[in-house]
């Protein structure tokens, strides 16, 4: 019985697809050998608690009736009574019955709900009922288990387990072309009751007669991290607790099994924790029985609504009995005594993948590019035929110069290129296995490859093969998946004779099971067996990220680009300059009016070479260095900065004063300009083919100007992200853990202005600020791996009052991924070395490298909290200000 409106339209009305069906609904299913016969006692089971329904009234003693008119909160039609017209005993079975109400009751419906909490809660075991169900549209019986403490949390935290439920049993069903006979086996969890926090993951089960028609037994084995569910003995559905990948530093890297979750505050630390474990499903359920009429789900599917006649005269849930074993094997457990099939651990059968969080691989710092062949051999990557025999062999070809050749013969085996001790023969050399965890957004393996000749086997299939930790995990994948170009036939096979380029990126190969922290052998081969004949010679292999650039002039000109003078007249040159930037572009502004700069139109004598910048928006600028040799005879002339693109369908000009930097040429000085290109999209410009860059003194007022530019490029800058600056950074919020206050934004100095304040009580808490959507904030984490190398966390901070305890260390803790790694320093550790003074602002800047080498994940940072230590801040009030992620 779902909780959730909102989410069980969307999922439930959606059942007619195959993937949630059981094996009568379309989907493969094994053959059922062995079932439990419900008519016989269950083997390995110990009866522990029954109701067998055969006095004259309910037990009391393990029965309560709920009394209300809300339902499960799912916009149900009914009000739940005691009355002994809504539940019954009668000829040995529970009968609950849903009636029309009288006229002018809260709502037209009356019913029951019955449940055993602290009556009778169990942890594990076997769980059954044998009953016929109520049929019509609109009717929603269930019999399910909810948490007896909550341990978790609220709703779904801590868990619900649906055993059966169906709605609308013989109405007509589309997606089945006949009446309705479902049932469901469902599991409730997650972070929250929202739509995104709340995770349902369940089967349905088509059986060959109508549920309305007989009695059925409906069950679920419960054991520690599996629950199995059943109908008359078949197990139709098994769900499990997750199964957490390490890499080779122990490290959580993904999921071999995506399961339940739990995720909760630590009550020790107060850390909020996703937990892949046995939770929620680890504590003491109690058993729920009721009858539902209507509610957003039923009224939804089928034939909608609610089918009055089929209330009229009441509608029946006959329960025959209920009963509860325990595993005598181990009862602490539940396991020992499962009744399972073939394909009962099957994702193609009764096995279903859940909804938890995805740990993402930790980095320990910036991945730096591997090249493991360009035209020499890397002494710790050595090309490598596993079990043919042959030595791969260094030639010249034609187009690529230097290459590894592999040669395939009768004996079926994988080539490519190796990093264990075993196989590497360079006395000099140690194996080099490549963490690719700092690079898994943007990187790739990167190879060229020419087939010399054929495979004799025409069906061969190329593959492409990538192994980590001595073999730990691999991936293998057909080689046409990393295909980029050139020939058309290279989608689909390698074509002979022709340099053909192939890319895999390191995300598609985690996702896909590989631990990419320690990758140590890359194959590129036919299939197994079927390779005799082949010969392909292979360069450029590499594991790398790049960005793209464009360097205008840098110790010379780029041919593509050259130094321009649209109208003067003059011809710009290199000229040589100083001992740090050598040659350099040298421009002279005559009488008559101009624009100068760079330029790649053909008509300029460029070599048509625009640059698209789409893909380093969010970071990348426009940068160049320039020294005044003499500035404009007119001295009060302005400078400017002018981008076109696609032959002046777009242009932005703008002052250099606009730049980062924001100064004028001082003559005789060398300065740095930087244009970020989001300012220049802001201000208009189409980034995708820039064809001319120009810097200019106003037009018509140059005249005696001469200038150098030089190490004048576009490229992507380490990032930078503001967390706080008068208010939050968007989709984050300023936030107290777990000590129920509410931090405010606040004005402080003038030098500051809007600041954060915090203010910590008598509970003990950890307070700072947040991106996570369980309290609040968007679900924006901040990736932070392009600035391992020299980049920091900073803020500046003012403690307004000490705590009362004047010892009370202070500490920053950041957290990453939901709580998957979080690292906690003093804050006197920080470049600054200083603790809190009061009534002062201080600066604290901590390196992300050093973070990163203690444990924390940058790529996910969801959580930066300032506080004194856990249980020792009460009384203390203090402002953060001008906290950033950023460049040091």
């Amino acid at each position: 019985m779902k909780h959730a409106a909102t989410q069980l339209s969307r999922i439930f009305a959606t059942l007619s697809t195959a993937t949630l069906l059981g094996c009568g609904g379309g989907a493969t299913t094994n053959t059922n050998l062995e079932i439990v016969n419900p008519a016989e006692p269950v083997s390995d089971w110990q009866l522990v608690w029954s109701d067998e329904f055969d006095g004259t009234s309910i037990d009391a003693k393990k029965w309560t009736h709920e009394v209300n008119c809300a339902g499960g909160g799912n916009n149900e039609s009914q009000c739940y009574t005691d009355s002994a017209d809504n539940s019954f005993i009668a000829n040995g079975t529970l009968n609950i019955v849903a009636l029309p109400a009288e006229e002018g009751a809260e709502k037209p419906y009356t019913s029951a709900r019955l449940q055993t909490r602290y009556k009778a809660d169990f942890q594990y075991g076997r769980i059954e009922m044998r009953a016929k169900l109520p049929s019509g549209q609109g009717s929603w019986p269930a019999f399910w288990m909810m948490p007896t403490d909550e341990l978790y949390g609220g709703w779904p935290k801590s868990g619900e387990i649906d055993i059966m439920e169906a709605v609308n049993l013989k109405a007509y069903a589309a997606d089945l072309d006949a009446p309705e006979t479902r049932i469901y086996g469902t599991l409730h969890y997650g972070s929250g009751p929202d739509a995104q926090g709340h995770k349902i993951t369940g089967k349905a089960y088509t059986p060959a007669t109508n549920p309305a028609d007989d009695f059925h037994t409906y069950a679920i084995e419960w054991q520690e991290g599996e629950i199995r569910w059943y109908m008359d003995g078949y197990l139709y559905a098994t769900q499990r607790q997750s199964e957490v990948r390490y890499n080779s530093k122990g490290e959580a890297s993904g999921l071999a099994h995506r399961g339940w979750f739990a995720e909760y505050f630590d009550q020790a630390s107060g850390e909020l924790t996703t937990h892949w474990d046995s939770a929620p499903f680890d504590q003491d359920f109690y058993l729920i029985l009721n009858l539902a009429v209507g509610g957003d789900w039923p009224i939804n599917v089928n034939e909608t609504g609610i089918d009055a006649d089929a209330f009229a005269q009441g509608q029946s849930f006959e329960i025959d009995y209920v009963r509860v074993y325990e595993c005598s094997v181990d009862p602490m457990t539940g396991k020992g005594c499962e009744t399972i099939r073939p394909g009962y651990a099957s994702y193609d059968d009764a096995l279903l993948e859940g909804a938890a969080p995805i740990p993402s691989p930790p980095s320990v710092g910036g991945a730096t590019n591997l090249t493991i062949f360009d035209g020499a051999v890397n002494p710790s990557w050595p090309a490598w035929d596993c079990c043919g025999g042959s030595t791969p062999a260094l030639v010249t070809d034609a187009e690529q110069g230097e290459v590894v050749e592999f040669s395939i013969g009768g004996a079926p085996t994988v080539m490519g290129f190796i990093s264990r001790s075993a196989f590497i023969t360079d006395p000099e050399a140690q194996p080099a296995p490549f963490d690719g965890s700092g690079m898994l957004e943007k990187g790739s393996i990167k190879f060229d490859m020419k087939v010399v000749s054929a495979p004799n086997d025409p069906s061969s299939v190329w593959k492409f093969k990538v192994e980590s930790s001595e073999g730990a995990t691999a991936v293998e994948l057909d080689l046409s998946a990393g295909y980029v170009g050139p020939s058309a036939k290279g989608a689909v096979m390698p074509e002979t004779g022709v340099w053909e380029h192939y890319e895999f990126s390191l995300q598609m190969l985690a996702d896909a099971g590989l631990d990419v922290s320690a990758i140590d052998v890359i194959m590129i081969f036919p299939a197994w067996g079927t390779g005799d004949g082949a010969v392909y010679r292979v360069a450029n292999v590499a594991i790398s990220q790049e960005s793209p650039s464009l360097v205008l002039f840098e110790d010379g000109m780029n041919p593509d680009w050259p130094m321009w003078d649209c109208c003067g007249g003059s011809t710009p040159v290199e000229a040589q300059d100083d001992e740090a930037h050598g040659l350099t572009a040298e421009f002279s502004i005559g009488a008559n009016p101009t624009v100068m700069g760079f330029i790649t139109r053909p008509d300029n004598g460029g070599g048509n070479k625009p640059f698209d910048a789409t893909s380093i928006i969010e970071n990348g600028v426009i940068q160049f260095e320039m020294r005044a040799v003499s500035l404009p005879n007119n001295a009060a002339a302005p400078w400017f900065f002018k981008v076109e693109s696609d032959n002046a369908a777009s242009a932005v000009e703008l002052p250099l004063t606009a730049s980062v930097e924001g100064h004028s040429p001082v003559a005789g000085e060398w300065q740095t300009y930087t244009f970020k290109l989001t300012d220049l999209i802001a201000a208009g410009l189409d980034v995708t083919a820039i064809d001319v860059i120009m810097v200019f003194p106003g037009w018509g007022q140059g005249e005696g100007a001469v200038y150098r530019i030089d190490n004048a490029k576009i490229y992507e800058t380490a990032p930078s992200f503001t967390l706080f600056d008068e208010a939050a950074r968007d989709g984050w919020v300023i936030w107290d853990c777990c000590g129920g206050s509410t931090p405010a934004i606040v004005a402080a100095d003038e030098a500051h202005g809007n600041v954060a304040e915090f203010a910590i009580g008598a509970a003990p808490t950890v307070m700072g600020i947040i991106t996570r959507s369980a309290v609040g904030g968007g679900d924006a984490p901040i990736d932070a791996t392009a600035l391992l190398d020299g980049g920091v966390v900073r803020f500046d901070m003012k403690v307004v009052s000490a705590p009362n305890n004047a010892s009370a260390p202070w500490l920053l803790k950041i957290e990453s991924d939901g709580g998957a790694t979080a690292v906690e320093v003093n804050l006197n550790t920080s470049a600054e070395g200083a603790d809190p003074v009061t009534g002062e602002w201080q600066t604290y800047t901590f390196s992300l490298s050093a973070l990163a080498a203690a444990g924390l994940d940058v790529t996910a940072i969801d959580v930066i909290m300032v506080f004194p230590a856990w249980g020792t801040g009460e009384g203390a009030v203090y402002q953060i200000d001008n906290m950033a992620i950023a460049p040091f």
